[in-house]
């Protein structure tokens, strides 16, 4: 039986968080349907046992390895229902007026294919990445080099982020974050899922790329909020965090923008990441171990989930 929302959440050995998570949903106050998909990436925390037995209702995924964010969201993607589908993070909290919110703002603009609602970290700040504009060569090099932060009012340089705009008005924008990310079934099955060559980072602009390329509008619509546990930034990461960080980086380049810039553009861009990439390895490095957090830690979500983690002071690509 079809819903009106299915809601998909990923998890790797956070299963207290995506508990929490999971009861911010069922406590939300709606008027629609919705379905909750869980699709667990080989979680050894006892995740998938303890989340079966104490929400016998959520329809459960359990993989036999981890797959990674973008692959594990389309195996949710082809067993939902929903008019809408919901990108949930395991480390969020939703308020009880969020999903009724946000859907009534789809059914009231059938223009738009995703739409985004306000983050907020757990010190009340704005999680920035929930409004971002596409990190061209220009957006990505005003914003790593720190013109951004010495002009935030400045259009210009605050392409990426979008500094400058209201973050508490809503508007179009390029970009949301798999944190939560609301999507039309129509736009689903127009653009397709996400983009499995993305392992962690980076697929959540790459769909937004392609939903806007089809045509659709993108939403900021912050009426309504959720909390976002992100990890800490004091902690030393795994290499295949700061790796696939980077990658993600080379890989959206590579997919949207090189084809438009000569070879000497595109040489920048690659090395601006390499650099990037080796001084990301050294400041790793230079963290005290006794900042590591435990393997069931450091390989979860954007904040712990999946197999990806967003970092307070890297840019969600």
């Amino acid at each position: 039986m079809s819903v009106d929302v299915s809601i998909l959440i990923l998890n790797y050995n956070t299963c207290r968080l995506t508990m929490d998570c999971i009861r911010s949903v069922y406590d939300s106050e709606t008027g629609f349907s919705y379905e909750i998909i869980l699709i667990d990436n080989n979680s050894h925390d006892n995740s998938v046992e303890m989340i079966r037995q104490e929400f016998p209702d959520v329809r459960l995924i359990a993989n036999t390895e981890n797959v990674g964010f973008a692959k594990g969201n389309n195996q949710g993607m082809e067993v939902s229902t929903g008019r809408y589908v919901l990108l949930l993070n395991s480390d969020t909290v939703v308020r009880k007026d969020t999903l009724e919110t946000m859907v009534a703002l789809m059914d009231r603009r059938p223009d738009l294919g995703a739409a985004g609602c306000k983050i907020i970290l757990p010190d009340g700040s704005l999680d920035k990445a929930c409004k971002r504009g596409f990190p061209t060569p220009m957006a990505s090099f005003y914003y790593a080099f720190g013109f951004s932060r010495l002009f935030p009012d400045k259009p210009r340089f605050n392409g990426y982020q979008l500094g400058y705009l209201d973050p508490d008005q809503e508007y179009a924008i390029d970009a949301l974050v798999g944190a939560f990310m609301l999507v039309r079934r129509e736009t689903l099955e127009q653009v397709g899922g996400l983009d499995e060559e993305f392992f962690m980072y980076g697929e959540d602009l790459d769909w937004c790329y392609r939903i806007k390329e089809a045509g659709w509008g993108i939403y900021y619509y912050p009426r309504t909020s959720i909390v976002h546990l992100k990890g800490g930034s004091a902690r030393r990461r795994p290499f295949k965090i700061v790796y696939e960080f980077h990658r993600a980086m080379i890989l959206f380049h590579r997919k949207h923008y090189a084809g438009r810039y000569n070879i000497m553009i595109n040489g920048v861009v690659y090395a601006g990441v390499g650099v990037k990439f080796a001084l990301s390895l050294l400041k790793n490095a230079l963290i005290s171990p006794r900042a590591v957090p435990s393997p069931a830690q450091s390989l979860s979500g954007t904040g712990t989930n999946t197999g990806r983690q967003d970092s307070n002071t890297e840019v969600r690509l």
